[in-house]
């Protein structure tokens, strides 16, 4: 059978026009049939592939056009998205910058200024330059007294500035946690010294800001607004694993940036992690709590979501699965059969 000319006769009488699918690819089969040999019988697996993609590709060309169009706005949208988010931020530096001039004078309205500014600045895009400067400058102006305790505090403020307000999901975390510790490991290089107690005190600060992180997330879910809360349904498991090992992330974290340190700093790493072991119960308590939190509170949204999940299970894309799976092992059924025949004739030659 000649299926490429058999292909080229399918898309001349193929009839777009007709009311539905099933009309127009029956009168396709009937007009292949009039005009030529036609015997679906004959038909190899890579024809039947070449011929089923030219029925999809007549049925599919204006939804694929629309998809297309539709992925260039996309990308033309998130590109502008992108420049008015910069532009956003930006604006937000120059309001703070005149602000911060107007009451250089004023120490105490510039130190409220600042902790408006940190709580009012995406910190994700500047995170690492924030750490490293915040760090810096507390070594040049603080006593030798005072600056573990000042790391400690500047570390927490500006974890958990970062966190509080985006998802509270591993990847972010991990990488906000990943970016504050790196810095203070640069830090810490360019000072091998006082390397130890900056380490110390900016695992401390991290700490710290995680638990107030997750201790103010759990306060929220009192009063989380119904849309949050299907958000939080959709991810409920993601959620709950992630806060039933908080203490595995940290400890995973600081394991990550010793491998990538250097010696010094990756021995200095690695035994503040054994200490910090035994010193994490806050974070595992308050993340457990925070678990049970979400758990009672939705509990009833839970139980919503599986009768869905239930009626789902009813809907036509469900039963196609059904339909496909069973004909994924019917194919392999008649696979295995073919190839037992195959073995069974080859012993019996034998």
């Amino acid at each position: 059978m000649d299926v490429e000319k058999l292909n080229e006769t399918l898309k001349q009488v193929y009839n777009l026009r007709e009311k539905n699918i099933e009309s127009r690819i029956a009168d396709a089969v009937e007009k292949l049939k009039a005009q030529q040999e036609f015997d679906v019988n004959k038909l190899e697996l890579a024809d039947m592939k070449a011929l089923v993609a030219t029925v999809l590709s007549m049925e599919t060309s204006s939804l694929e056009d629309d998809v297309e169009d539709l992925l260039a706005q996309k990308e033309i949208i998130e590109r502008s998205l992108e420049r008015k988010y910069a532009q956003l931020q930006e604006l937000k530096y120059d309001v703070f910058d005149v602000l911060e001039e107007k009451l250089e004078s004023n120490e105490v309205a510039l130190a409220k200024l600042h902790q408006v500014k940190l709580q009012s600045i995406d910190l994700y895009d500047i995170l690492s330059e924030m750490v490293e400067s915040a760090l810096i400058t507390t070594l040049e102006k603080e006593r030798e007294g005072d600056i573990k305790e000042t790391i400690v505090e500047v570390v927490k403020d500006i974890t958990y500035e970062a966190i509080k307000e985006g998802s509270l999901n591993t990847i972010r975390v991990r990488k906000i946690l990943s970016t504050i510790l790196a810095t203070s490991i640069d830090v810490a290089e360019a000072t091998p010294n006082r390397a130890q107690e900056i380490l110390r005190a900016s695992l401390r600060g991290m700490r710290a800001g995680l638990i107030r992180s997750i201790d103010r997330f759990k306060k929220r879910l009192a009063f989380m607004p119904m849309e949050a809360k299907h958000i939080l349904i959709k991810d409920y498991d993601t959620i709950i694993e992630d806060l039933n090992q908080t203490d595995t992330l940290f400890a995973q974290v600081i394991t990550n940036q010793a491998s990538q340190s250097s010696s010094s700093i990756r021995e200095i790493l690695i035994d503040l992690n054994k200490e910090m072991r035994y010193d994490l119960e806050e974070l595992v308590l308050i993340s457990k709590e925070t678990a049970e939190v979400m758990r009672d509170r939705f509990a009833a949204f839970a139980k919503n979501a599986v009768k869905k999940a239930d009626s789902a299970l009813n809907s036509p894309k469900a039963q196609e699965a059904k339909r496909m799976g069973k004909e994924v092992w019917g194919v392999a059924r008649v696979a295995l059969g073919s190839a037992l025949k195959t073995a069974k004739d080859a012993i019996d030659k034998k």
